[in-house]
Parts: C-alpha cells; structure tokens; sequence
C-alpha cells in the first residue's frame, strides 16, 4: 500500500482514563502511526479537581503522593509522555472529572451502575462527536470490567461513532484479573444481547466478528509507553518490570484464544469497515 493512500486517513482512540488506550491497544496504536496513519487519542475523564473529597484524594496518597499534587495534570503529563513514545498526534483531554469526583464514594461504587444524575454520558456524547465524526477508524473500549467510567464511555463512543468504522477492544488490565468485577460487555455497547434484540439501525455492519491484530513488532514500543504512566504502574501491575510481563502475556493469550496465528496479539470486535482496516495495512505495516 503506498505512503500517500495512508497519510490522509485518522483513527481516533477513545480512552475512559489517562492510560486504557495504551494499556489496551498501544499495539495497534503504534502499528498505525507506523504505517502513516494520523493517530489521535482522545481521553475522557481527565479534569483536575481543586478540592477531592476523601475517597478521590485517596486514590493519590495511596501512591504516596502528597495531597499538595495535582495528581491528574501529572497524569496529563504521562499521557503525552506515552503518546509521543508511541508516535501518536498530541493527545486530547477532556475537562471532565473521574468517577471519584461525580459522587461514587469508593472502590465497590466505580463498578455499580451509573449513578442517577451522573451526566457524565450525556457530556461525552457532545465532546466526542466532532472528534468521532470524520475518523476513518474509531477504537474504543468493550466495558469489560464494569468500571463505571469505561461504562459510560463505550455508551457515548457508541453513540457517536459510525459503527461499520469502529473497533472495540478488550480492556486491559481487567482481562487479565480472574475474574475481572462485572465481565462481560454492558447494555448500551455493540455487541450486547439486549441491543441486537431491538433491532438496532446498522447492526449488521456495527459488528462482522472479531480481529486479532499481530502486534509483536511493535509490543515494546507499547510496553515501554505504558511505563510512562508512572504513578499507575504499582496499583496496576506490581511495578515496572511486572508491567511488560502482565503486557506480554495478556497478548500472548489474546493470540491463543483467539486463534490467531501470531505470537502477540491484541484483539478487537470490528465492523466491517473497521475489520478491513485493520487486516490488511496493519499486518503489512507489521513487517516493514
């Protein structure tokens, strides 16, 4: 495929906090950016809070940083880190605040049903939609985990996103905790039951099945960039080094589930659009 049939063309990565794109599809990411593609990650939940209440300043003493910090502009901060790492556009941060800070109380509360009054899905839907509209290729995340923020964001980017052209991927880490709280894709996202029973307009072409993308040439340019997110490293993984080895193996078993014949993988449910995309100029971008 030559240089110039690529250089026009823009994905979208839909990310609920400063960190899933990459921890759940850094490979594709940087494949994508490799092959010539503009590549852009938008992450919703990222505003800064001036006084948290107790439950959210926990979540930054709990990695011994001071409540002086503005925890998420240093998060802002690993973001483009990771981005640049990638070789992903400038990131985009919306100026909405996480769930800690919208009334979920603690940790058994991020992975209930959104909250009466929590507005944060009709905001998304107005926030994404220009950023969404004239993506070839918008990925966003399948809710696994029930993580209220990832809940919500996979209903606002399905809400937005041209179907046919998205891909949903699996979130990590939660794939690879058994078992992960609330497994399982959510009402409101492709690919649920209840919304292939409603008969929902452009079913057919929202979801053609799964893909698994090669990812080895590229697994550690993801691992390196999801070390940038330093201050999550600990709480998700264990640690630096604990980061590239839970990486490593949650592609390795994406590949054998899946059956794909690559090493590493990480995989996605497409439309159909989205699935050419994503078999032929990332797996040829793979071997250059």
């Amino acid at each position: 495929m030559s240089a110039h049939v690529t250089a026009a063309r823009t994905a979208v990565a839909v990310s609920p906090h400063l960190d899933d794109a990459v921890f759940s599809v850094g490979g594709v990411l940087a494949l994508l950016s490799r092959t010539g593609w503009r590549v852009r990650v938008v992450t919703c939940f990222t505003a800064s809070v001036a006084d948290p209440c107790p439950f959210a300043l926990s979540t930054q003493l709990d990695k011994g940083l001071p409540a002086d910090v503005d925890y998420m502009a240093l998060r802002r901060a690993e973001d483009r880190a990771a981005q640049r790492r990638l070789g992903t556009l400038a990131p985009v941060h919306l100026p909405l605040p996480e769930a800690p800070h919208r009334g979920y109380r603690s940790a058994p509360e991020l992975f209930t049903p959104p909250r009466p009054g929590d507005t944060a899905e009709a905001q998304l839907r107005q926030l994404l939609r220009p950023h969404l509209a004239r993506a070839d290729l918008v990925l966003a995340p399948q809710a696994i985990g029930g993580h209220v923020d990832h809940l919500l964001t996979a209903r606002a980017a399905a809400a937005t996103a041209p179907p046919s052209r998205t891909g949903w991927w699996r979130d990590v880490p939660y794939v690879a905790r058994t078992p992960p709280p609330g497994a399982g894709l959510r009402r409101g996202v492709p690919g649920d039951a209840e919304d292939a029973d409603a008969g929902e307009a452009g079913a057919g072409e929202a979801d053609a099945g799964e893909v698994t993308v090669d990812i080895g040439a590229v697994l550690a340019d993801k691992i390196a960039a999801a070390r940038c997110y330093t201050t999550q490293l600990g709480f998700q993984f264990g640690g630096p080094r604990e980061t590239g080895e839970v990486l490593s193996s949650v592609a390795r078993s994406e590949a054998l589930r899946t059956g794909a014949s690559c090493r590493h993988g990480e995989s996605l449910r497409t439309g159909r659009a989205a699935r050419r995309l994503l078999e032929e100029p990332v797996r040829h971008g793979a071997r250059r």
